[in-house]
């Protein structure tokens, strides 16, 4: 079980929608769905259930989810993303052209 699983199930199960989880996680619904599949797979029981306007916990998923929330919480924080500036390439290139303007290295505009 992986801690970005567990935190997938818990954003299912606090917002009772993949769509809605999926936004609150920054990621996509397949992400979401896939990770809630993997868990009902590891765990060998289904942990949601869909219902008309979204998705309900089983009594399997709300014994569950009191699991899976101590798991995150003693988990260590996640590692600072690495960022930074893209640097520009130092390379000659091609100057962009501008509709109207005469071509570079042109004389004169074709017709």
């Amino acid at each position: 079980m992986d801690i970005s699983q567990l935190r997938h199930f818990l954003a299912v199960a606090d917002e009772g929608d993949y769509s809605r989880a999926a936004n609150a996680e920054h990621v996509s619904r397949a992400t979401i769905q896939a990770s809630v599949a993997q868990l009902e797979a590891e765990r060998g029981e289904t942990l949601v259930e869909p219902d008309g306007t979204g998705v309900a916990l089983t009594e399997a998923g709300l014994a569950f989810r009191a699991e899976a929330r101590g798991r995150v919480a003693s988990a260590p924080p996640p590692p600072p993303k690495a960022g930074g500036k893209a640097k520009a390439s130092k390379g000659k290139g091609r100057a962009p052209t501008v509709k109207g303007e005469p071509l570079p290295y042109k004389k004169r505009q074709g017709r």
